[in-house]
């Protein structure tokens, strides 16, 4: 499921957490809402919300560092294909065959990050990297450059791995679904303690929306080559348009 959904699934049980308080309010006996039981609602609330606003942080944070560190994976792979083809053009014309590949392999990379393509059989990157090491130099020159490109392509499969292994979702959903049970439970107690009038509910929105808000985020921010925040390909693009030059 997609962070839309599940952000507004949060926002329709935190909204509703309010109005069903709103409704117990209007319905409790006087003696069940003196000063003494307000207070100890609002410890009560006042505790969850201090847990509630740790693990939010913590989702954010680690949402955050996953972004990071896919944005770096890309810029990271994006010089390497450019470093490759370099070297690879250093060799020489015998390397034409090799570079297409080479070109291959980054389109075939996009496809499956960002298109979400299932790799099939033996892709650009395996017959790229077969090719590489079938090369015969020749010169001194040639055997340098050969062993530099298989060391740039030892760096850059271990890139990819990292990249691939991080596409899953790092976020648990049962983590999130406790989230959201605590965020209720408070709103339902702000809904208790308070009056239904214009002002309160208006209120409750705008905290029910941001609630919603800062769990869409931490969803998108999970999911770095998708939804609205993805990490763009333009380092990638960028490297095949210097490579078709």
């Amino acid at each position: 499921m997609s962070s839309i959904p599940i952000a507004l699934i949060a926002f329709i049980c935190v909204f509703g957490g309010a109005v069903i308080g709103m409704i117990v309010h209007t319905r409790l006996p006087t003696r069940y809402l003196d000063g003494e039981s307000k207070d100890v609602v609002k410890l009560v609330m006042g505790l969850i919300g201090t847990m509630s606003a740790l693990v939010l942080g913590l989702l954010i944070a680690s949402a955050q560092g996953n972004y990071q560190t896919q944005r770096a994976h890309v810029a990271q792979l994006s010089a390497d294909v450019l470093e490759l083809n370099r070297i690879l053009s250093l060799y020489g014309p015998e390397s034409k065959e090799t570079r297409e590949l080479l070109r291959q392999s980054v389109i075939d990379a996009i496809e499956q990050i960002w298109n979400r393509k299932p790799p099939v059989g033996e892709g650009p990157t395996d017959a790229f990297f077969t090719s590489v090491q079938n090369l015969s130099p020749q010169t001194d020159a040639q055997r340098l450059a050969k062993a530099e490109a298989l060391q740039v392509i030892t760096d850059t499969a271990r890139t990819r791995v990292l990249m691939y292994a991080q596409l899953a979702a790092s976020i648990s959903l049962p983590v999130l679904g406790v989230l959201v049970s605590w965020l209720f439970l408070i709103f339902v107690g702000f809904g208790v303690l308070t009056r239904f009038n214009g002002t309160v509910v208006a209120a409750l929105l705008v905290g029910a929306l941001s609630v919603a808000g800062a769990i869409f985020l931490v969803l998108d921010l999970d999911a770095p080559y998708q939804g609205l925040m993805r990490i763009s390909s333009a380092p990638l693009q960028s490297a095949l348009a210097q490579m078709n030059q």
